[in-house]
């Protein structure tokens, strides 16, 4: 799979292309990827992918942007699996923002991505004012393929309201629940956090519990707390959060303990999927509290993983 940070000229073969942000990469993405995968295979198009960084809220309102449900290279790790050719990862900033419809439809898609045929889903948006719409670009003479929303029928997802629609937004309300088992249904999968392994003060191996500290390339993740895990397939257990018993300037972490493991990951790119929530983040009295919590969680996480063998 190719990644271009700009657009060329022109792109010198003809493309069927994909636009969206994925976050979450959730099942309504995963329909929108096998659709343009299909197309692609059936009309010898390339098969390209449009996604903006940083994501159009973060860039209009900061302050008010959504928890990120996946990190760029998550993003990429889905859409390389999915079969994609070509991501445009395009910088969302002032000049593209004050971008026409026109100008987006003639200028980029036309003229520069030699766009046949273009996948989005049916409440598309773009242009300056968000003026632009599938209508338009139907019109353009474009191929256009608007895929209408999926939707899920399960006692689970009805439980989040009166909407089954699958979205970014009810994946993060899950998993800001706690309720994984929803976030798994939404997304097809469990839901994970990838990063690299680095180095730490080594609080837990002191206290006897040593964890593989996980990069975070968002200080605001999706869901805080202490879970059941998986890293790499291996059994753990999680804590996700600030460390508010230990002293210092908060900063956010995700610290797992694994059962039964004794190697080195350090500087290691890997994947933590998380199975099941123990409890909110907590500050206790001192670390001897701490420690005895620790050794409650990792028994409950245990016995999860007895009960639920996958």
């Amino acid at each position: 799979m190719q990644i271009f940070r700009h657009f060329p000229k022109k792109n010198s073969q003809p493309c069927a292309l994909a636009i969206g942000n994925f976050d979450g990469v959730h099942l309504g993405h995963q329909a929108l990827l096998k659709m343009l995968k299909t197309i692609s295979n059936t009309e010898s198009l390339q098969a390209a992918l449009m996604t903006f960084e940083p994501h159009p809220r973060e860039f209009f309102t900061p302050e008010k942007a959504p928890s990120r449900l996946t990190s760029l290279r998550e993003k990429l790790e889905r859409f390389s699996d999915a079969g994609v050719d070509v991501v445009y990862l395009t910088r969302f900033n002032q000049h593209f923002a004050r971008l026409s419809s026109n100008a987006f439809i003639q200028e980029i898609l036309i003229n520069s991505l030699n766009v046949k045929t273009i996948l989005v889903g049916e409440d598309f948006r773009f242009g300056a004012g968000r003026c632009g719409g599938i209508v338009d670009i139907a019109n353009a003479g474009l191929n256009l393929i608007s895929l209408p929303q999926v939707n899920l029928n399960d006692d689970d997802i009805q439980s989040l309201g009166d909407s089954e629609r699958v979205s970014s937004t009810r994946v993060r309300n899950a998993l800001a629940l706690g309720q994984l088992n929803v976030a798994k249904n939404l997304l097809g999968r469990s839901y994970s956090i990838s990063g690299k392994v680095i180095h730490g003060v080594q609080l837990g191996r002191k206290l006897g519990f040593p964890t593989a500290n996980v990069h975070m390339r968002h200080e605001r993740p999706a869901l805080t707390g202490v879970y059941a895990v998986k890293l790499d397939g291996i059994n753990g257990v999680a804590n996700l959060g600030v460390r508010p018993t230990i002293a210092g300037v908060p900063k956010l972490l995700l610290e797992v303990h694994l059962f039964d493991f004794d190697g080195d990951l350090y500087d290691k790119h890997v994947h933590v999927e998380f199975y099941h929530k123990i409890r909110d983040e907590m500050k206790f009295d001192g670390l001897d509290s701490l420690k005895a919590q620790i050794a409650k969680d990792a028994n409950v996480a245990r016995d999860f993983f007895k009960l639920n063998l996958r």
